[in-house]
């Protein structure tokens, strides 16, 4: 409220005066104050009255000046009182605002520090899909060198076997496998640099909030006696580009939301990392299993057959023997029948010399003749016998070089499977799990 005016002393006011006749002469004022024109003297009425005037006017002055004293003082209170309040809110509003910088602060550099940890553990994931592709490289040129050295195997040999087919199986899977490794890899690596930027975009923003909080920070120590404060007087328009409270917190919230997005998005493939790496070892362990195994079966199958065909080729052997003992003694037989038959012959032939009635078709006539047809006979045969010998002697030396070349032929493949085949696969990784770590 404004203070009522004090009261003023009191002046008894003049009485009231007869009236001056007024005089006749031109310039005569009167009764009138003429200031600055007149020349005649003031009537006592006139003087209290002026005086009265002059009281009235200075108790009037007065009254103002100690009603605007009054509202001065009052105002400066109110300016005061307020400026003090809106300073203190503006703090209070900073350092509620200092608490939520920090929040975001707090959250955005806990999930820079998060990323960046998936981040390693996906580059060491990675890491081990890379040494998991270079361990395929020794078992792939084993197969590789495995069906080169078994195209050397000679042609009755050379079949498309259990083991060809399993090892073509291991070939095709080794191939399948390292395009997965491949493909894996590629997908690590843009997983990483999607880690990357979001987190670059994090710390950017972390960035930001700090800079943003050493500003607010500043701007709350800062008071009435603070000796780096100045006048701005442009500072109080808007920008035209700022944000809002909510587009703010949406901001970071949105960046957080992208890096859990991301994180989550890494442990995902991490875990399909180790499933895959456990996967193709196992499957390739188990095809590792299959071909040699099949190589077992197959060299033992060898092993049979060509002990078979030793045993058989002893027993040819044998034969060929007896066979060339036999043709010897046909040939001895034929040479004795001869020296017979040359006997007979000649005692037929001296006997044709007889003289006249002595050329007689006696008894020792009739037997010499059926004993040189006898002898022819038994020549023919033997001869025959002969000649069945020796075919059947040239068969069983072609038997003989046939299960010979057969033996080399099993032996030269025992060699390739056992010797080349089996010996090499012994550098076979025996885990790609595991050696995925070293």
């Amino acid at each position: 409220e404004e203070p009522l005016p004090t009261g003023g002393p009191s002046w008894p006011l003049p009485g009231r005066t007869c009236d001056v006749a007024r005089g006749d002469r031109p310039g005569s004022c009167c009764g009138m104050a003429m200031a600055g024109f007149r020349t005649s003297k003031y009537q006592l009425p006139e003087w209290h009255r002026r005086n009265a005037l002059i009281y009235n006017q200075a108790y009037t002055v007065g009254e103002e000046s100690e009603r605007d004293l009054a509202e001065s003082k009052h105002l400066s209170k109110h300016a005061a009182a307020c400026a003090q309040r809106a300073q203190q809110y503006s703090k209070s509003t900073l350092t509620q605002r200092l608490q939520d910088i920090h929040f975001w602060r707090v959250e955005l550099q806990k999930e820079i520090l998060e990323l960046d940890a998936e981040t390693n553990l996906l580059a060491a994931q990675k890491l081990r899909l890379e040494r998991t592709l270079d361990a395929t490289e020794v078992p792939y040129g084993v197969v590789t060198d495995n069906l080169q050295c078994r195209e050397r195997r000679q042609p009755p040999d050379l079949v498309i076997d259990e083991v060809e087919r399993q090892l073509l199986k291991e070939a095709d899977l080794l191939r399948n496998i390292r395009d997965l490794l491949k493909r894996t890899i590629i997908q690590a690596t843009n997983q990483i640099r999607s880690n990357r930027i979001q987190k670059e975009c994090c710390e950017l923003d972390w960035s930001d909030k700090v800079e943003t909080y050493h500003i607010d920070d500043k701007c709350v120590s800062y008071n009435n006696d603070s000796t780096n404060i100045q006048a701005h007087p442009s500072s109080v328009k808007f920008e035209e580009n700022a944000s809002t409270p909510k587009t703010w917190a949406q901001f970071s919230h949105d960046n957080i939301y992208s890096a859990e997005q991301e994180k989550l998005a890494s442990v995902q493939l991490r875990s399909l990392i180790t499933s895959i790496i456990h996967d193709v070892s196992e499957d390739l362990r188990i095809q590792q299993a299959a071909v040699n195994e099949a190589f077992d079966n197959h060299c033992r199958e060898l092993d049979d057959a060509k002990l078979q065909l030793e045993q058989h080729l002893q027993k040819i052997l044998k034969d060929i023997g007896e066979e060339e003992a036999n043709i010897v003694a046909l040939k001895q037989a034929i040479r004795d029948k001869e020296t017979h038959l040359k006997v007979a012959q000649t005692r037929l032939y001296d006997r044709s010399f007889r003289p006249n009635i002595e050329l007689c078709k006696d008894e020792p006539q009739f037997r010499l003749v059926s004993e040189v047809e006898e002898l022819t006979v038994f020549l023919e045969a033997l001869k025959r016998k002969l000649m069945e010998s020796e075919q059947c002697l040239k068969n069983l030396e072609e038997t003989r070089m046939k299960l010979e070349k057969e033996i080399a032929v099993k032996a030269n493949s025992i060699f390739i499977d056992r010797q080349k085949c089996m010996t090499f696969r012994i550098r076979y990784p025996v885990n790609l799990e595991v050696a995925s770590y070293k």
